[in-house]
């Protein structure tokens, strides 16, 4: 029986791993051929440049994390539960995390160091990320210190994502998200109790 053609998808979400695992730099059409178990002229037919595919993993990457939000704000009617949602990601995806790092900065700070033209499409994440933090704020009554606090809670993602890779120390993880959450409550106490 034949083998089928991966689809454009299928490519697009191997890539997307060996990037994640390996880095992008050090990821070559072959490995993401051998991962799919295709010919390299299968791949071709998809993709010319691995710049193609790096383009099409960031477009994935940024509707994959649209969605997660509308699924949040479908499954937590407030806010505040919803910003709490973002906080514990990196309890999450703690495991994938502790090995390689966090996927959006991994990539962002990669294309950095290799002043590769992508690096604005891979940032587009973190303003994603950086928006809708703002807008949660904003609906609990913080709209001129929005995306201050946006910033702060997305710094506190980064940060912990790369010591949990650095030293593996979940402990250490679980009671900085808790620390956080603190902080969101205090910070959260005034208007919370305003009347709207």
């Amino acid at each position: 029986m034949a083998r089928s053609t991966p689809t454009r998808d299928q490519i697009v979400a191997a890539a997307d791993r060996l990037f994640y695992e390996h880095g992008f730099e050090h990821t070559s059409f072959t490995a993401i051929a051998d991962a799919l178990g295709i010919s390299r002229g299968n791949f071709y037919y998809h993709f010319r440049t691995k710049d193609e595919i790096l383009t099409a993993v960031i477009e994935s990457r940024v509707e994959s994390t649209r969605g997660m939000l509308r699924r949040w704000e479908t499954g937590a009617a407030d806010p505040a539960e919803r910003i709490r949602l973002f906080i514990r990601i990196v309890l999450t995806n703690g495991a994938e995390i502790r090995d390689f790092g966090c996927p959006v900065g991994t990539l962002t700070a990669e294309l950095a160091k290799l002043r590769h033209p992508a690096r604005p499409e891979a940032t587009a994440l973190f303003t994603l990320f950086r928006r809708w933090l703002a807008e949660q704020f904003t609906a609990l009554g913080h709209a001129s210190t929005a995306d201050e606090k946006a910033l702060h809670v997305l710094a506190f993602s980064q940060g912990v994502a790369t010591l949990a890779n650095a030293f593996g120390d979940e402990v250490f993880v679980r009671r900085e998200v808790e620390r956080l959450e603190d902080w969101l409550a205090t910070e959260l106490r005034p208007a919370e109790n305003s009347p709207q």
